[in-house]
This record gives structure tokens, C-alpha cells and sequence, in this order.
């Protein structure tokens, strides 16, 4: 039997090679879960499809607490995964993070994750600063063990060159990810500007930070021109422990229009990942709601083969 993380580093080899769908060919993973009765992969909201909602024009609209009950009765959603800047204040307030889980549970709905924005970077050259931004991350841990989560999302921001930020990118998150071990919980990266939109860069730090619980958050958007989003998300897929499926517009056949999510969905389910995949609305045509439900009403297409 291969350990993980051995597994790991093959299909990193694999996927660089190409070769990574000959394993996990998306027919035979279609129907073996068809035979089981099993979607190939769940659906989940993360809460930045509603940044405007909680916090248009810097100004609360609509009470935070109430994500799961949106999640639930208005698309009938059992996962949520939560933004920090949405509850920044009350992060340190037990009652009000037992509130918010209190009413994930009375809805049925599972808090898979915190978006952790804001604070610091993680791979700074300057080591206090480095050390700092780790420590500043702690309170979220804290919050997302009692949501009852499984990771935190983390950004992987350094400065320099390919070389010379990944030591340092690679120190910040080994820390961080040693004090989230302690907790059960995994510290994943999401592609999210910078260095960490370069898929040979992120898919390096995280294999070379060498943790069961560091893992990444690959999206499907937040990718510069000149870097091949599906090449990058395959090479992000073997250490996935969540799946960000960005979307924007969509055309007359509900297709997005700036992601081919049928191409991107078989990288998805061809690395053998059948977790929860997240919406995340950032269009503007569409209001917030509506933008979700056409991404779950294209998620579902999917899901029924």
C-alpha cells in the first residue's frame, strides 16, 4: 500500500506529465459512483456570493448570522464556508461563535472552512513580520474548531522571485500549519493573486511544506492571462482538501462564460476528489442570489452526468 503522501508526490509527477487521467479516468469514476447510488462530488456556498448582501458599500445589509438559514431554505445547500472579514469583530467572542454554530446545526448545515483575509503574509521576507502574520491566525483556528470546520483558508502572499519567496512562503505555512495539527485542522491555500496564481509555484510550496493538513483550496478563477488556469488547477488537485468553483456570467445554456466548467470539473473528479465543491458568485449581471443559483443549476448538471 502507497501512504499518502507518497501518493501525493506520484500524482504531483503524474499530473505534471499528463498522465494523471489515465489513472482516474472520469468515466469509470462517473460510474462507479453511479452504481453506488452517490453524487460524484457535493455542492457548497461560500459566503463571499454574498459580500454584498453582508456588506455592500461597507455597510452590513443583512445580519451575517443568517448565511446558513440563506444557505438552507433558499437553495436547499448543507455546507457553508465562511469569509473572516464578515465576523472580524466577534472572532473572539465564544457566544457569537456559538451562536453561528448553533444555527448552521439548526439548519442541518455543515461549516466546512473560514476564508482567512487580512492578516499578513504568511511568506514575508521579514521574519518578525513572518512570525507575526502566523500568530495572527490563531484566533481563527480557534474559531474554526468551534464552527466545527475542517480547515482555514489561508493566502500564501510573499514578495521576490520564484526562488526566492518559496522558502519563505514554505517557513510561514509549515508554522501554521503545525499549530493547526494541534487542532485537527488543515491550513489550505487558495490561488489568490500573486505568486500563489502560478500553478508550478503553489503546487511547489505545498509539496515541498511536506504536512498531511497543508493542503490547497484550487479556484477555479484568480489566474493572469498567461497562466493556463486548467494546467494549474491539475496540478493543485492532488493535495485538495476543497474545491472553489468561481463563476461570473453565463450564457443562454446556463454555461459559464469565462470557465469551461465541464473541462474543469472532469480535472476536479479526475484526481479522484469527491468532497465539496464551492460557489462562489463574483458576477455583476446577475444579483447575488440569482448568480447562485445558476451556478448550482450548472453544479447539478454536472453531478447528473
Amino acid at each position: 500500500m502507497t501512504d499518502r503522501r507518497t501518493f501525493l508526490k506520484l500524482s504531483t509527477s503524474l499530473s505534471a506529465a499528463g498522465m494523471l487521467g489515465q489513472i482516474f479516468p472520469l468515466g469509470c469514476s462517473k460510474q462507479s459512483f453511479a452504481s453506488e447510488g452517490k453524487l460524484p462530488f457535493k455542492i457548497s456556498l461560500a459566503q463571499w456570493s454574498l459580500h454584498r448582501t453582508f456588506l455592500g458599500n461597507g455597510v452590513q445589509q443583512e445580519d451575517q448570522l443568517n448565511f446558513a438559514k440563506i444557505a438552507r431554505t433558499e437553495f436547499d445547500i448543507d455546507a457553508i464556508e465562511y469569509v473572516n472579514r464578515f465576523f472580524n469583530k466577534e472572532v473572539n467572542n465564544p457566544k457569537y461563535i456559538a451562536d453561528m454554530k448553533q444555527r448552521a446545526d439548526d439548519h442541518g448545515v455543515n461549516s466546512l472552512l473560514i476564508m482567512i483575509d487580512g492578516e499578513g503574509a504568511l511568506g514575508d521576507p521579514n521574519k518578525r513580520k513572518r512570525i507575526k502574520a502566523v500568530d495572527n491566525h490563531r484566533k481563527w483556528l480557534d474559531a474554526a474548531k468551534a464552527l466545527g470546520c475542517h480547515s482555514i483558508r489561508v493566502n500564501a502572499s510573499s514578495k521576490g522571485s520564484f526562488d526566492d519567496a518559496l522558502p519563505l512562503a514554505v517557513d510561514g505555512l509549515s508554522r501554521l500549519s503545525t499549530l493547526g495539527k494541534a487542532l485537527d485542522l488543515n491550513v489550505i491555500v487558495e490561488n489568490h493573486g500573486g505568486l500563489s496564481s502560478r500553478g508550478k509555484w503553489l503546487s511547489k510550496v505545498i509539496a515541498t511544506v511536506d504536512m498531511d493538513n497543508c493542503g490547497t483550496l484550487p479556484d477555479f478563477g484568480n489566474f493572469p492571462n498567461d497562466e493556463d488556469r486548467y494546467a494549474a488547477i491539475k496540478s493543485f488537485m492532488p493535495f485538495a482538501k476543497a474545491v472553489s468553483a468561481k463563476s461570473h456570467d453565463f450564457n443562454a445554456a446556463g454555461d459559464e462564460t469565462g470557465t469551461d466548467y465541464y473541462k474543469m470539473m472532469k480535472i476536479v473528479l479526475d484526481a479522484g476528489y469527491n468532497g465539496y465543491v464551492g460557489i462562489e458568485y463574483e458576477g455583476k449581471k446577475l444579483s447575488e442570489r440569482a448568480g447562485i443559483a445558476a451556478t448550482l443549476k450548472l453544479l447539478k448538471k454536472i453531478q447528473a452526468g
